[in-house]
Parts: structure tokens; C-alpha cells; sequence
């Protein structure tokens, strides 16, 4: 059996290395405009992200309710989007107001405790000597905590703005959705087929970031009423606080629940100024947050979203960099969305792959596009395609 000859591969050519070069240069110098865009930009682009999903979020239950029938005549579909855009603005002004209020209470009340907050501080540390203990005491007192709390009132003043933007957008999609089909149907050159691919994959975007966001808010809610009941037990003055603080921190991934009881221990410590009693608090926020985050949490979310742990924490410290904390609370969205997408380019596949937890993020996509990715992925290698289904049980 003769054996071919094998073509010896020709080293590029100056132009062909002068072609990359220049395609690299061109694509970091799009990225840095791109980032450089995303930080100025800021304010209005996370009031944006809000706002589309503040719609994802509720336009499902609008088209069945201008589906819906009183009789013979139906609700007119700009009669349930000016009564939903009127219920939303309504709930995020209310919102915002509850927030701001808790703002102003723990910057008061952390006013009083700026004399206290030093010497408790330091007080944790007294294990390791009377040395460590006075440079802790002088470090914490060298802080311009009313710098801080200033600069925290001015970011708290700019939630209303946001809020309001937010409502201005919501509403500007409600009165675009009726047009967004045909819109999507021309933006694919009046291809229907693409434009349907382009539609599922939209919906199937939404369907999983709205079921994020929704068990979410379940789990942080019953996590927060959980820390009131427990921060009331211990007549804390900022019990109310305390909570929202825990709710609203909880919707930032891993990181979040560690932040919120911390920051509560350290309250409490600040006011009770025991070590017992401020361990036993300690100890039952950690065990609610284990109980709400490591067991609910998961067991509710199934297999909604599957991300990668290690994508999630770099996902969230980039747009956490970028954005400030709107960044972290939209990084776990941006990144399903992402994954979807990736997952449906051939040429990003990759990226959804490395985004995933199982290395399979279509499985349930789609379930006739799923199924053909799998037939594809199995016939080239079929070992991880069985392991994955095991996996997903």
C-alpha cells in the first residue's frame, strides 16, 4: 500500500504576516475604544440593561393579558402596555424609595457608631497584641468616613435619575414591541427563516435570565425576612436595614451573601460589643446562607442556567471593574445571554463552551437545534457527549 506524498507546508508570506499584524492591532484597538465606551458611558448603558430587563421580564404577561377577553371585547394591547408601564413605574419609584430610606438611616445611624466603629474594630484583633491592636485602632481612625459616607449619599441620590431613565426606556420598548418582529424580519434581509432563528434564540435568552431572576428574588427574600427575624432576635437597631442589605446583596453571585454578613457581624458587634453574642449572630446568618444559597438556591435553579463557577467570578469581576456594583448585579444576565449567543455562532461556539459548566451549553436550548448539535458533537466525540448527559441526569 503506497503511501501519498504529503504537500510540505509553505512558511507565510511577509504580506500574510503583515495581515495578521494588522487584523490584531485593529481588533485590540476596537476592544480598548469598546471599554473606553462601556466606562463613559456607564450610567446610561446599565439603565438600559435595566430597563430591557424590566421588560423581558413583564412582557410575557402583557401579551396574555391583551390576549385576555371581558366579554366580547378584548383589552387593546396599548391599554395593557400603558397600564403595565404605569405598574412598573410605580413599583420602581416605591423601590427606590424604600432603598434611599435605608440609606439615609444607616448613614445616620453610622455617624453615631464613627466613634465606637475604631475601638470594635481593633477590639477583634486583641489576640495578637496591644501593638496590633493600636496600629488596627489608628489605621480605622485615619479613615474619612464621612469622605466615604458623602460619596455614598451622592451615588444613593443618583438611583432616582437611574429610576427614572429606567421607566423612560421601559417604555419606549413597550411601544416598539408590536414593530420588533418585522424589524427583526428586515434586520435579516427579509430572510423568515433567520429571523425565526434570531427570535428563538432571543426567547430562549429571556425565557432563562427572567428564571434566574425570578428564583433569585424568591431566595433573596425569604434569605432577607430570615436575617430580620435573626437581626430582631438580637435587637439590633438596623434590623430593617440589615435586611434589605442582605436581599439586595444577594442578587451578586458568591460574592454577595459573604459581603452581607460581614458587614452585618461587624453591625453587630459594633453595637452589642460582646465576642458571644456577636459569634452566635455570625453563625446563624452563615448557616442561613448556607441553607438558602447551597441547598435552595440550586435545587430551584436546576439546570436554568449551567454556567461555569470560574466564568461567573471573572465575569463578575470584570463588569463589576467596568460598571461598579449595576455591573455585578447584571454580570450573571450578561452572561447567560452571552453564552446563548456564542452557542449559536459557529465561529464564538468556543467561548459558550468555556462559559458552560458541563461544556454543553445547548443541551436545552433549543430543542430541535439542541438535538442536532448533540447528533454532531456525539459523532465526533461521543464519550463526553454520553458524560455530559449523565451529568444532567
Amino acid at each position: 500500500m503506497t503511501e501519498t506524498p504529503t504537500k510540505p507546508t509553505r512558511p507565510p508570506t511577509q504580506a500574510q504576516s503583515r495581515n495578521r499584524v494588522q487584523t490584531a492591532a485593529l481588533v485590540i484597538i476596537a476592544g480598548a475604544i469598546i471599554l473606553f465606551l462601556l466606562v463613559e458611558a456607564r450610567f446610561l448603558l446599565t439603565s438600559l440593561a435595566v430597563a430591557i430587563i424590566v421588560f423581558s421580564l413583564t412582557s410575557d404577561a402583557i401579551g396574555y393579558i391583551a390576549r385576555l377577553k371581558v366579554g366580547p371585547l378584548g383589552i387593546p394591547n396599548w391599554l395593557a402596555s400603558l397600564v403595565a408601564v404605569a405598574l412598573i413605574s410605580t413599583g420602581l419609584f416605591m423601590l427606590s424609595s424604600l432603598i434611599l430610606s435605608q440609606i439615609n438611616t444607616v448613614l445616620s445611624t453610622t455617624l453615631t457608631y464613627t466613634d465606637r466603629a475604631p475601638a470594635a474594630a481593633a477590639d477583634l484583633f486583641a489576640w495578637m497584641g496591644p501593638e496590633v491592636e493600636a496600629a488596627i485602632a489608628s489605621a480605622i481612625r485615619s479613615i474619612d468616613v464621612q469622605g466615604y459616607l458623602g460619596a455614598m449619599a451622592g451615588q444613593a441620590g443618583g438611583l432616582m435619575q437611574g429610576t427614572v431613565l429606567v421607566i423612560l426606556f421601559v417604555g419606549f420598548l413597550f411601544a416598539e414591541r408590536l414593530w420588533f418582529d418585522v424589524k427583526l424580519t428586515s434586520l435579516m434581509g427579509g430572510n423568515a427563516k433567520r429571523a425565526a432563528h434570531a427570535q428563538r434564540v432571543i426567547g430562549t435568552i429571556m425565557r432563562r435570565v427572567n428564571y434566574y431572576l425570578l428564583v433569585k428574588t424568591l431566595v433573596s427574600a425569604v434569605t432577607g425576612v430570615m436575617v430580620y427575624a435573626v437581626a430582631l432576635l438580637f435587637d439590633l437597631e438596623l434590623a430593617v436595614a440589615i435586611g434589605i442589605l442582605t436581599f439586595v446583596l444577594n442578587y451578586i453571585p458568591n460574592v454577595g451573601s459573604i459581603v452581607a454578613t460581614v458587614l452585618a457581624t461587624f453591625v453587630a458587634y459594633v453595637q452589642l460589643g460582646e465576642p458571644g453574642p456577636t459569634l452566635a449572630f455570625f453563625l446563624s446568618l452563615g448557616a442561613i446562607q448556607f441553607l438558602n444559597g447551597n441547598i435552595i438556591d440550586p435545587w430551584l435553579m436546576g439546570r436554568a442556567l449551567r454556567l461555569s463557577t470560574f466564568g461567573i467570578i471573572v465575569t463578575l469581576a470584570f463588569w463589576g471593574s467596568v460598571w461598579g456594583i449595576a455591573g455585578m448585579f447584571l454580570s450573571v444576565p450578561i452572561m447567560v445571554a452571552a453564552m446563548i449567543v456564542c452557542s449559536h455562532v459557529p465561529g464564538l461556539r468556543p467561548v459558550a463552551v468555556l462559559l458552560s459548566r458541563e461544556g454543553l451549553p445547548d443541551l436545552d436550548t433549543d430543542p430541535a437545534q439542541a438535538f442536532g448539535l448533540t447528533r454532531m458533537a456525539a459523532a465526533s466525540n461521543p464519550d463526553s457527549v454520553s458524560k455530559g448527559r449523565k451529568l444532567m441526569g
